[in-house]
């Protein structure tokens, strides 16, 4: 009900949401019911890759080329990208010798995968390993499940809605989603303001207790110090280990899969029965961390010498976030400005949504926005609204285009690190800062200073005129595109 557009109040009214968490499935067949209300489909080109886009200075525009070889030129070049779409294909040695079925959770086929009575073995322990993994082992003649890093995870206790919730939610959708914006993930739930470090120990328990039952990505939010008070993250953290031995039978497996970390440091997970199917005889744990997989042989994973076989290989191996999808993009910016080479030291934006040296290019929350730790379809949507309102903005004032400076985006860049150094999560490696991609630069991406906050400084940038910006050039209209190449069978046609 939540994780949801709001920009068309028909739309939030007439949309079904069956249960609390939808499945992947549901929320497909949701942006496809967007698209198709309003008739999105032929602004869209599909299978199509941007392999690179350059800012040409005489005509003040973008050259966009696609993997069919065209160059579109448009005045302005908006980045949606995403925060999780480039997925991170491990450099495991062999990995394409494997003669068995061979799956990326990242790219999963669109027909539906059948495990029944095969050995599946699933490399990895983050967010989709964790959900994918019940699934399979309801099918599979055997899993075995590769960890390297023990990850925290709270039910998510999925269920129907409640009717009576969603008629109160559709009854009051302005005045709820205005009160999200004054949260900081801008998600609406009861959180509380207290200290855990202040609060007696039984009573933070019951709270936690409280939480876990009702599930959901909300558990650390009953207090206020979890993510910034070591004191108060332990006693959470050996709340969801006790939870984990409570559950695992096994000791030893229960130990390999109780988290060694910060909880909340890397994205908290929630799952359907993750911890449960280590009870299940067929079910195993394979600890790649202590004794790492040596190769990926035709016939499975070879680890410590021995040869382990599997008919099918899932890869749940996570993502290039946040910057990966812009950097796999040969973007150049004013006078031949690599993306790349600005971003050298890690990413660098003003306000999350446009960089100094790349005029009219916009980012729908991008790296130095609340993106991620956000509820994101809502924090799209001000996104879009933003920038669509800035671009109206240099259109009114006569101009061709708008930059942000040096200066705006250093300081930027310095506030996003200062408010970031506060949190515990910058103390994690994790894939908020990089650390999941080998020789990534060591970055805390996202901003973490919270929706409302981010808020207020990009309202003031506004109401400044525009501080942090540069407006340049007459109106001019946009040059034809160079000639796209054509075959001689085109030109006859």
């Amino acid at each position: 009900m939540q994780y949801s557009y709001q920009f068309d109040e028909e739309l939030q009214q007439e949309w079904d949401w069956p249960e609390r968490y939808s499945p992947q499935p549901e929320i497909l067949r949701y942006a496809r019911h967007v698209a198709d209300r309003f008739d999105l489909r032929r602004d869209i080109q599909f299978d199509t890759r941007v392999q690179a886009a350059h800012y040409d200075d005489a005509t003040q525009a973008w050259d966009v080329t696609t993997d069919d070889g065209k160059v579109t030129r448009a005045r302005y070049f908006v980045l949606a990208v995403g925060c999780l779409s480039s997925f991170n294909k491990p450099d495991i040695p062999g990995l394409e010798d494997f003669e068995g079925n061979t799956y990326f959770t990242a790219q999963w086929p669109h027909e539906p995968v059948n495990f029944t009575g095969q050995d599946v073995a699933v490399i990895g322990t983050g967010s989709t390993a964790m959900q994918s993994s019940p699934e399979i082992a309801k099918q599979a003649k055997s899993l075995t499940v590769c960890q390297r890093t023990a990850n925290y995870s709270i039910p998510a206790q999925n269920r129907p809605q409640d009717p009576e919730y969603v008629a109160y939610v559709r009854k009051n959708y302005p005045e709820l989603r205005a009160e999200a914006k004054t949260l900081y993930g801008g998600l609406l739930d009861d959180f509380g303001e207290v200290r855990a470090v202040d609060t007696p120990r039984e009573e933070v328990e019951a709270e936690l207790e409280q939480r876990w039952k009702k599930g959901g990505l909300t558990f650390l939010g009953g207090f206020s110090d979890m993510l910034y008070d070591e004191r108060a993250n332990v006693i959470a953290a050996e709340f969801v280990k006790a939870k984990i031995r409570s559950i695992v039978k096994d000791p030893e497996t229960a130990e390999l899969l109780c988290p060694r970390n910060i909880i909340g440091g890397k994205r908290l997970c929630v799952d359907n029965g993750f911890f449960q199917i280590f009870n299940l005889p067929h079910v195993s744990l394979m600890d790649v961390g202590s004794k790492p997989i040596e190769r990926i042989t035709p016939r499975g994973i070879l680890r410590g010498g021995t040869e382990h076989r599997f008919d099918s290989i899932v890869y749940a191996t996570g993502f290039d976030a946040i910057t990966g999808s812009y950097l796999r993009i040969d973007i150049r910016g004013r006078d031949g400005l690599k993306l790349k080479d600005h971003w050298d030291a890690g990413p660098r934006t003003f306000l999350g949504m446009t960089v100094s040296g790349f005029p009219n290019m916009f980012m729908v929350t991008g790296p130095g926005s609340p993106s991620v730790l956000t509820n994101m379809l809502p924090s799209i949507e001000l996104s879009v609204e933003w920038l669509t309102d800035a671009i109206a903005a240099l259109r009114k004032a006569g101009k061709t285009t708008m930059e942000a400076t040096p200066e705006a985006e250093a300081s930027w860049v310095a506030h996003v690190n200062e408010v970031a150094q506060g949190s515990l999560r910058s103390k994690v490696k994790s894939w908020y800062n990089g650390g999941n991609i080998p020789g990534k630069p060591s970055v805390f991406m996202p901003y973490i200073g919270g929706l409302p906050a981010y808020l207020e400084k990009c309202n003031e940038v506004v109401a400044a005129g525009y501080r942090g910006f540069k407006m340049t050039g007459a109106p001019r209209p946009v040059a034809p595109p160079p000639q796209n190449p054509v075959t001689a069978e085109e030109q006859t046609t």
